[in-house]
């Protein structure tokens, strides 16, 4: 199982501190698209995803225990595997192809010995294909929020956010702000950053910018965007071990912003779009 430095592995970390070598696991399949929303989302550590999940679905979600009753996994799950993490004992995970549709790197990961399987009379083994727009989507939208919310506690006036597909919906994002004073854009990129650590370039453009139109952001790139002014360059930061560019081991790699919103210093006519009569 890979374990990256999220919840799971703040878990791990604690059963290690108590002197367990070994943590009890279900795994589910074939779920509810809330419940995989919800086990995507960046909720603060302690916040249940069942909560979250339940919240989504309007209080309808149903949880049902595992077979030795220790833990408890969504009742119209297609099928659930039961183990144990081993703590003590690591291969080698890999190389798959992951989110950018390229073959990760090979890292020792603990593994899960498989003790029990429950499943439905009549189940479907849903699997996600690997670095596919699904895959996509449950990995980006959740961070989205994530990055909105950031980006709104510095600039009230944030409109949009969109973590691209080309940016493998989660190394690249646009967000669309209204300017209220000349630093916005780098406050909001650097907000955005903050919040979604793996980010490796942000562009930030006004909201008469469409960030889900790439003729409209290429536009304001070529209108509004001065190098020399507009790009800022984070170099060793954390970023994303998927990136094939970075220092995978490491999780380092150099972060671009992009502040392709109009200067105020000008008169806000000279960058609007025309319009026929």
């Amino acid at each position: 199982i890979r374990i990256v430095p999220r919840h799971l592995h703040k878990i791990c970390e604690e059963t290690r501190k108590k002197g367990r070598k070994e943590l009890k696991v279900a795994i589910a399949l074939g779920l509810h698209p809330a419940v995989l929303l919800a086990a995507a989302s960046p909720a603060p550590y302690g916040v249940s995803e069942y909560w979250v999940a339940n919240a989504m679905m309007g209080g309808k979600l149903s949880l049902t225990p595992t077979s030795d009753g220790e833990l408890t996994v969504p009742a119209d799950a297609e099928i659930v595997f039961e183990g144990r993490l081993l703590l003590d004992k690591e291969v080698d995970e890999g190389p798959f192809v992951d989110l950018t549709g390229t073959y990760d790197i090979m890292r020792k990961q603990p593994i899960i010995e498989l003790t029990s399987f429950m499943h439905r009379g009549d189940f479907l083994y849903q699997a996600l294909l690997p670095g596919g727009s699904e895959h996509k989507l449950l990995m980006g939208l959740p961070y989205e929020a994530k990055i909105y919310g950031a980006v709104s506690n510095v600039i009230p006036t944030v409109k949009n956010v969109f973590l691209t597909p080309g940016g493998c919906g989660w190394l690249h994002a646009r967000i669309s702000i209204d300017k209220q004073t000349e630093g916005d854009g780098k406050t909001a990129m650097m907000a955005a950053f903050g919040a979604h650590p793996s980010l490796k370039m942000a562009v930030v453009v006004d909201s008469d910018v469409d960030v889900f139109n790439d003729e409209e952001v290429e536009w304001a790139l070529a209108t509004r965007l001065q190098p020399d002014r507009g790009l800022v360059v984070v170099k060793f930061a954390r970023g994303s071990t998927l990136d094939p560019s970075a220092d995978q081991e490491l999780a380092l790699t150099s972060k671009l912003g992009v502040d392709a919103t109009r200067t105020l210093l000008k008169p806000k006519e000279k960058f609007e779009k025309a319009k026929i009569p």
